[in-house]
């Protein structure tokens, strides 16, 4: 008997219904369930001809899965990879098997994904985008929309193939020593970029004054900069201690900058002639 492949066609094919369709019918019980199952059902169909093994083989990917769906790809590409070796006599592959890999990965993976892409790329991205719309230019808008999506496809893409060629061996280098090393050193690059960013674009001084002596001057006399770090310090500790939502430190924030201005601690050095 002839030998099952994949042809790159369906392979490109489940590749975008990930990429696009991740978060189909998305729901707190499912996740992305639903969207896992629609990018396989290109590989079922061509792997196997018979309408009810179809159906059998495609409810291996009917369980629970959730995971950061950007680096998420390459656990789509590597079961392509196994299904298809599975199609192909593979006694040692089954639901269990696959299934197993499926949820020993999404945790780690959804870590990964967090901390170097929504914790530390688009963070970067997005001070650049920032540094390109002084002034209202919409530089920094159009820089986004086309550094975002040109890398984010090119890497989902990248990684979701590399899956399927490595197929179970994947496991290894994904969470293996040398993966955790790399990871490790580009979250400590990210978070250096970060501050270095925090103290570039955030700036907080205070207008209160002692007499003729201004507060501000002494402090940047002993310390520049000391109210900014300090302030960065809070938001940071709000979030990643006390947990609390970017958006919750967002609003305090607006509340601190809007009593402070109120009581005079803070001069927006705004002129209402």
């Amino acid at each position: 008997m002839a030998e099952k492949k994949v042809t790159k066609a369906t392979l490109n094919k489940s590749f975008w219904r990930w990429f696009y369709g991740n978060l189909t019918c998305f729901t707190q019980e499912h996740m992305q369930t639903f969207g896992y199952m629609w990018s396989m059902l290109p590989i079922i169909q061509e792997l196997y001809s018979d309408k009810a093994e179809q159906q059998e083989k495609l409810r291996t990917y009917s369980p629970f899965f959730n995971t950061e769906p950007q680096i998420g790809s390459i656990v789509v590409g590597i079961t392509a990879g196994l299904e298809e070796a599975r199609a192909n006599g593979a006694g040692d592959i089954d639901d269990e098997m696959i299934n197993g890999i499926r949820a020993g990965l999404m945790g780690p993976l959804a870590g990964i994904g967090d901390s170097l892409i929504v914790g530390t790329y688009i963070p970067i991205l997005l001070g650049i985008a920032l540094g390109f719309s002084n002034g209202g230019s919409i530089a920094g808008i159009l820089f986004y929309i086309i550094v975002w999506n040109a890398t984010s496809i090119w890497f989902q893409r990248t990684i979701y193939m590399k899956g399927y060629a490595l197929g179970g061996n994947a496991v290894e280098v994904i969470v293996g020593d040398r993966a955790t090393a790399l990871r490790e050193s580009a979250v400590l690059l990210g978070q250096v970029i970060v501050g270095a960013m925090s103290a570039s674009w955030v700036n907080i001084t205070t207008s209160l004054k002692f007499g003729e002596v201004s507060l501000q001057n002494n402090l940047d006399g002993a310390y520049p900069g000391v109210l900014t770090m300090l302030f960065v310090l809070l938001c940071w500790y709000l979030m990643s201690k006390k947990k609390m939502s970017a958006v919750k430190v967002m609003g305090l924030m607006l509340l601190i900058a809007i009593v402070g201005v109120l009581i005079g601690v803070f001069d927006p050095g705004l002129s209402y002639e």
